[in-house]
């Protein structure tokens, strides 16, 4: 009678991982409605407070130096760059840490 063949090593340590992973989902609180909800402000916010305060400033730079260069503009620019950084950095670190739970 033929012996059953043993599956490769790695195939047993890829289902361990997988089984620890579900378990760990499993005992894990589930994202709902008001968490997507607060990840969406927490990304609008990020950008819309540079970039209100940098038209603030620009305001107050152009009523205090008047001149050919727009602060208004050139702040209301630099507020959204920082702020799409900023959103970015909380878009990345959320995926950072799905991903994290993915693998492990």
């Amino acid at each position: 009678m033929a012996e059953p063949s043993k599956p490769p090593p790695h195939l047993a340590d890829r289902i361990g991982h997988k089984a620890a992973r579900h378990q760990r989902a499993r005992e894990r609180p589930k994202h709902g409605l008001w968490f997507g909800l607060g990840m969406f402000g927490l990304v609008g916010w990020s950008v819309a407070i540079p970039t209100v305060l940098g038209i603030a400033l620009g305001i107050w730079l152009d009523r205090k130096w008047p001149g050919p260069p727009s602060w208004t503009l050139t702040l209301l620019f630099l507020g959204v760059i920082l702020g799409c950084r900023n959103a970015w950095y909380w878009i990345e670190r959320e995926r950072h840490d799905n991903h994290t739970d993915k693998r492990s």
